[in-house]
């Protein structure tokens, strides 16, 4: 049996087992929808849907042009992709996953970014959103608004790092252009002020939409996006509460404690990130409410991996925004894992800088009841743990969008 249709054979057993246990647990299946519903209802809708019409519109307006013609010495150099690049950042930044996504797959779509751009900008523009960062992992789950502080310096930092090194992601002769150079927009060498106004001119008649036309399909296709996070956040939720009452995530969750143990990590931290694996929503506030035994650099560290990593819910949203583009996943899931690994390392080192408190003594490695590790074995564990996980995860996703593939080919 090939890989490819053993990966396919364990993901019917998959759904099939969640279609099984839905008609054993038909309480908890509808308790946990509801609890998605209310997430996309209460959080995601609100605080994502203005920003999906407000970007839509202003790619119409030709406003990506005019960022881009005057972030494009910046960018380039940084991170190798056009300036346009400045305006996705900007917005993926200020209201979340998977906003940057969206914009990256529009700037393909116009020729504005080629593959390996789009795939490096998609990977450091997916973030959370400071609003949930702070107002809801921070304040509603750790119930301490001085957290938002160290989280957003490892989150967004963490960003920027992972962006340069996408940098060297792909060939380099894909940094000396992309599909549409901003600047020829414009015509000419003017000042850079005045080309990035006459590119976001010509940007907006070569769009031609009227005002009317613009809102009612930028208000279209953002709720067709909305519908379908919702739909994989609800998903996601029954999933997870499936698989953890028949003892599955118990399982996975095992197995997490004995990695945790060889880095030096609480194992109580375990339950946490095996529902951030999932959904970022569940496993941030897993990490807040864990036991008050385990010291809060340690919560706040979990926290931040899960914000980075995104959970598969956040991927899989990805995913169906990716699926209409050339742009792969595969390097946004190494991008993601990277960024969780740096976010994580980023708030034990930066703690007692930003926090003003020390570390705990009593997590020193050599504290635990485990055997003695050097510090190589640290890292190797560590990165074993990163490998593994991206594995699994990208398997689960590209056997999800292979199945959307074949389900489109069927003729309706």
């Amino acid at each position: 049996m090939t890989m490819k249709k053993a990966g396919w054979l364990l993901l019917v057993m998959a759904l099939t087992s969640v279609i099984v246990l839905m008609a054993i647990y038909p309480k908890a299946a509808l308790e946990s929808a509801l609890r998605g519903l209310s997430i996309w209802w209460d959080v995601l809708f609100p605080s994502l849907f203005p920003f999906f019409v407000i970007s839509e519109m202003l790619l119409g307006f030709g406003v990506v042009h005019l960022v881009g013609t005057l972030l494009d010495p910046l960018m380039r150099p940084l991170f190798r992709i056009p300036g346009a690049g400045g305006f996705v950042a900007a917005m993926g930044y200020v209201s979340g996953y998977p906003v940057g996504a969206k914009l990256t797959a529009k700037l393909w779509e116009q020729n504005m970014v080629n593959r390996e751009e789009g795939e490096r900008l998609v990977a450091f523009t997916t973030s959370s959103d400071p609003i949930f960062l702070i107002g809801a992992v921070s304040v509603g789950f750790f119930h301490d608004p001085k957290i938002g502080l160290i989280l957003a310096i490892a989150h967004y930092g963490g960003g920027f790092v992972v962006g340069l090194l996408m940098r060297f992601h792909g060939r380099r002769k894909s940094a000396d252009h992309s599909g549409e150079d901003t600047l020829n927009i414009a015509g000419g060498k003017p000042g850079r002020i005045k080309a990035a106004f006459q590119a976001m001119h010509a940007a907006r008649l070569q769009d031609g939409r009227d005002l009317g036309t613009l809102v009612s399909q930028a208000i279209q296709s953002s709720l067709q996006l909305i519908i379908v996070v919702g739909g994989l956040v609800v998903f996601f939720s029954v999933f997870l509460e499936l698989w953890t009452r028949a003892g599955v995530v118990t399982s996975f969750t095992e197995l997490i404690k004995v990695l945790l143990s060889l880095i030096g990590m609480p194992e109580a931290l375990s339950t946490a990130l095996v529902g951030g694996i999932f959904e970022v929503t569940l496993g941030a506030r897993y990490a807040g409410e864990a036991g008050s035994f385990i010291p809060l650099p340690y919560k706040a560290a979990a926290a931040a991996f899960i914000l980075s990593w995104g959970g598969l819910s956040v991927h899989a949203q990805i995913v169906s925004i990716l699926n209409s583009t050339n742009l792969r996943y595969f390097p946004f899931a190494v991008a993601r894992l990277i960024h969780g690994i740096i976010a994580a390392s980023a708030v034990i080192l930066l703690w007692e800088t930003v926090m003003g408190t020390s570390m705990p003594a009593w997590m020193d490695p050599s504290a635990v009841s485990t055997p003695a590790l050097s510090g190589y074995t640290h890292i190797m564990a560590a990165f074993s743990l990163t490998i593994g996980t991206m594995i699994a995860c990208s398997l689960l996703i590209r056997l999800i969008r292979g199945l959307h593939q074949k389900i489109r080919k069927i003729p309706r």
